[in-house]
C-alpha cells in the first residue's frame, strides 16, 4: 500500500509517498518532488534498532499499567507537597496539532498546572512576537510558498535554506540577498553577500531602512494608508547613518544602499527573517527592525510582494497556536484574557476559573527545576532539552534534581537516559493528524505503517494519565479525528481559526490555509491583501534600537561564536544520529575557524579544539574555512556531550519572546593538549 504523507522533518513540509518504510518524493507545491538528504534517509529510521518499544522505568523494561500507576501515584504526591505548579511539561514543534492542543489541555485540566511550555520557544517566538507587534497576527508566511516564485529580490536574513531545507531554494529565482556572518552554502548563490557581525542584525537592518527613506526609496502613500507609527521609528533611525552602521556590523554603506535601491526598484519584492536573527536576546526588535524596512517598502499585504518568516520545526507554527505555549490557549487566544478563557472552559466542560494563568517560559521552566518554589516533576513530549536548550549541562543538572522525570519518545536520547519513565510512542509514519506548515497550510499525515508491538500514542498516553487523576475518559479522546473536531471548536473566533477545517476536507486534497472559519470558507492563503490584524486594520512601525549582544568578548573570551544547522542532521540530532549515511556524512561536530584565527591559536585543519564561554566547553575538530570572519567562528548544535555546542550558549532571554541568545556568546579557542 502507498500513503501520501509529508516529511518528519522541517516545515517546508515535503510531499512524500511511502510504500512501507520506502520514501519516494511526490509533487507538492513547497517542494515539487523534492527531498533533502534527511527526507530520502527518512524511512531508515522505521525499522531501527534504537526504536524504543517497552515502557522503562529506573531503566527496566514494565507494563504499560505499571508505568502509567507509577507516574500517576508520583505526580499526585508532588502535586500534594508543592502544589498544582509542582508539576511541568515541556512539549515539542514536531507534535501533530492533536498533540500539541491535548498536551495543553491536559496540563489545564487535568493537571491544573500552569507550567508549560514548548522547544519551539526556542525556534519562532521572536518571529512570532514582532509579528504580532507589527501585523496583529502571527503567521510565519503569510502567502504561499510559491509565490516566491516571482520575485525578482529576495532578502534572506539569517537563514541557509540551501542546507536546512533545500527543496526551498528553487523557490528562489533570482536577486537573492543573504545576511549572514559566514558564507553558507545558501550565501553562495547569492547576488549579494553581507556579513554583519553576529549580534549586530538590528544595526544592519536601521542603516538600510534610513536609505530607503533618505535616498527616496519610501513607499510614502502605503505607509499612510497601511501603516502607523513611522515618525517614532525614524527618529531612532535617522541617527543609523550607512557610514556608523558599517562601523558597527561591518557591511559597507555601499552595500546598505545598494540593499536598499534593489529592494524598491524591484518589482516583486520579499523580506524573510529566520533563527540566525531571531535567536537573540533582542531578538524581537531585531524582526520588527527587518518588518520596519518592509513597511517603508510598502511590501506586506501586497500580492507579488511581502514579510515572512522561515519557521523551522515541522509543526513549529500550529504548534504554538492550540495551546502548549504557556501564554496561550487553542486558536492562538491569550490565557490571560478573560473571555477567551470562559469560551475554552466551555469547549473542555469546565469553571473558566479553574484554568491555570501563564507559567513560565522554557528555559525559566527549565532553570527552575528541582528549585525550591520550582517544579518537582517534569514530563517531555517530543524534546531533548538536554541537547538543545541553552547552557545544556546545568539544564541536565535541573532534570537531575527532580523527583519525576518522564519523557515520551520513539528513539533514546540524552534526556530519556536521564528519565525515572520512559514511555515508548508511535512516530510519523504509525499515527493521524495534521500539521501546520511555514505557510499557515494544514496538511493531513495518515499512516503507512502497524506501530509495534507494545508502543502506544500520545493521545492514549495523555488519556490513560488522565483517567488515573480523576477525569472521565471521554474528555482525552485517543481518536485524532475526534481530537482535530474539538480543537477547530476550541479555535473557533481565535486568531488562527481552524473551525471550518475537516478532516473530509483534507482527505479531499483542499489547500487550506488558516483561518478558516466556517465550512464553505476557502481558507486564506495570503493574510493582508485588505487590511491587518489590528483593529483600526493598520500595521505598525515598531521603535527599536540597537543594543548589541548580552555579552561582550574581552581579553578572554575574543572570539563570537554562533551555532546553527547542517544538511545531514536535524535539531538535537537524536533521529537523524541514528541512520548511518547521515551519521558517517557528519559524524561528530566541528568549528569553522579563518585561518588566521586557527593559526594564532596554533591549530591546523583537522585538529582537536577545545571551544570555551563563560558557561562551558566543548571540543570540536577544526574546519579552516577561508571565507570565515576573523572573529567568528561556527559550530553545529545536533551533538550530545563533550560535542554539545549549547553548553556554550547564552540564555540570555529576549523580554518580550523569552527567546535565549543562541547565535552569539563570547569564546575562545585553543588546542586541547
Amino acid at each position: 500500500m502507498t500513503v501520501e504523507t509529508h516529511c518528519p522533518y522541517c516545515a517546508l513540509q515535503c510531499g512524500m509517498t511511502l510504500a512501507g518504510a520506502e520514501v519516494k518524493p511526490r509533487e507538492f507545491p513547497t517542494n515539487r518532488g523534492g527531498l533533502c538528504q534527511k527526507g530520502w534517509t527518512s524511512g531508515a529510521l522505521l525499522s531501527s534498532p534504537a526504536r524504543l518499544t517497552t515502557p522503562l522505568l529506573h531503566g527496566k523494561p514494565v507494563t504499560w499499567d505499571t508505568a502509567l500507576d507509577f507516574v500517576a501515584e508520583r505526580i499526585e504526591r508532588i502535586q500534594r507537597q508543592h502544589g498544582r505548579d509542582g508539576m511541568a511539561i515541556l512539549g515539542g514543534g514536531g507534535l501533530t496539532n492533536e498533540k500539541s492542543y491535548a498536551l495543553g489541555k491536559f496540563a489545564r485540566v487535568a493537571l491544573r498546572t500552569s507550567q508549560i511550555d514548548y522547544n519551539g520557544r526556542f525556534c519562532m517566538s521572536s518571529a512570532a512576537a514582532a509579528g504580532n507587534r507589527a501585523f496583529g497576527v502571527d503567521r510565519g508566511m503569510p502567502f504561499p510558498v510559491t509565490d516566491l516564485d516571482d520575485a525578482d529580490v529576495v532578502l534572506l536574513i539569517g537563514a541557509n535554506p540551501a542546507e536546512t531545507m533545500p527543496p526551498f531554494m528553487q523557490h528562489l529565482k533570482a536577486g537573492l540577498i543573504v545576511v549572514d556572518p559566514r558564507r553558507t552554502a545558501t550565501a553562495e548563490r547569492a547576488m549579494l553577500h553581507l556579513k554583519p557581525s553576529p549580534g549586530t542584525d538590528l544595526a544592519l537592518a536601521l542603516g538600510i531602512l534610513h536609505s530607503v527613506f533618505v535616498d527616496g526609496h519610501a513607499d510614502k502613500q502605503y505607509m499612510n494608508d497601511r501603516t502607523t507609527g513611522f515618525d517614532e521609528a525614524w527618529r531612532i533611525a535617522a541617527a543609523w547613518w550607512p557610514e556608523r552602521v558599517e562601523r558597527v556590523t561591518g557591511v559597507s554603506a555601499t552595500d546598505q544602499r545598494t540593499v536598499a535601491r534593489l529592494l524598491a526598484n524591484a518589482r516583486n519584492a520579499y523580506i524573510l527573517t529566520a533563527r540566525g536573527t531571531e535567536q537573540h536576546a533582542t531578538g524581537t526588535d531585531t524582526v520588527n527592525a527587518w518588518i520596519n524596512l518592509a513597511l517603508s517598502l510598502g511590501l506586506p499585504g501586497k500580492r507579488g510582494s511581502g514579510y515572512g518568516c522561515l519557521t523551522g520545526q515541522g509543526n513549529g507554527q500550529g504548534g504554538r497556536e492550540h495551546g502548549q505555549k504557556t501564554d496561550q490557549l487553542p486558536g492562538y487566544r491569550k490565557i490571560d484574557d478573560p473571555a477567551a478563557r470562559e469560551y475554552v472552559a466551555g469547549v473542555w466542560g469546565v469553571s473558566p476559573d479553574s484554568l491555570p494563568g501563564p507559567g513560565r517560559s522554557a528555559y525559566e521552566l527549565l532553570d527552575a527545576l528541582g528549585r525550591p518554589h520550582g517544579p518537582q516533576g517534569l514530563l517531555v513530549f517530543g524534546s531533548n532539552p538536554v541537547v538543545s536548550a541553552p547552557r545544556s549541562a546545568h539544564v541536565a543538572e535541573r532534570l537531575a534534581d527532580l523527583d519525576l522525570l518522564v519523557v515520551a519518545d520513539f528513539v533514546p536520547n540524552e534526556t530519556t537516559a536521564l528519565a525515572d519513565v520512559v514511555l515508548p510512542v508511535t512516530q510519523w509514519a504509525e499515527e493521524e493528524g495534521t500539521l501546520t506548515n511555514l505557510e499557515g497550510r494544514i496538511l493531513h499525515r495518515r499512516p503507512a505503517l502497524r506501530p509495534p508491538d507494545g508502543v502506544r500514542t500520545d493521545l492514549e498516553v495523555l488519556q490513560e494519565l488522565a483517567i488515573r487523576l480523576g477525569q472521565p475518559a471521554e474528555r482525552f479522546p485517543t481518536d485524532a479525528e475526534t481530537v482535530f473536531a474539538e480543537l477547530g471548536r476550541a479555535s473557533k473566533g481565535g486568531v488562527a481559526d481552524y473551525s471550518g477545517i475537516t478532516y473530509d476536507r483534507l482527505r479531499a486534497g483542499e489547500a487550506l490555509h488558516w483561518p478558516v472559519p466556517s465550512a464553505d470558507h476557502a481558507g486564506t492563503p495570503r493574510l493582508f491583501l485588505d487590511s491587518f490584524g489590528h483593529p483600526d486594520g493598520k500595521a505598525r512601525f515598531i521603535p527599536v534600537d540597537h543594543k548589541g549582544p548580552a555579552e561582550d568578548v574581552d581579553a578572554d573570551f575574543p572570539l563570537r561564536a554562533t551555532t546553527g544547522r547542517v544538511l545531514a542532521h536535524y535539531q538535537s540530532g537524536a533521529q537523524t544520529r541514528l541512520i548511518k549515511e547521515l551519521t558517517d556524512a557528519v559524524p561528530e561536530s566541528y568549528v569553522e575557524v579563518h585561518p588566521d584565527t586557527a593559526a594564532r591559536s596554533g591549530l591546523e585543519h583537522g585538529d582537536l579544539a577545545k571551544v570555551t564561554s563563560r558557561r562551558g566547553e566543548v571540543q570540536a575538530r577544526v574546519r579552516i574555512v577561508a571565507s570565515m570572519r576573523p572573529d567568528v567562528v561556527f559550530l553545529p548544535f545536533h551533538f550530545p556531550g563533550d560535542n554539545n555546542a549549547n553548553r556554550l550558549t547564552n540564555p540570555a532571554l529576549d523580554p518580550s519572546s523569552r527567546m535565549p541568545e543562541f547565535k552569539v556568546c563570547a569564546v575562545r579557542l585553543e588546542g586541547t593538549t
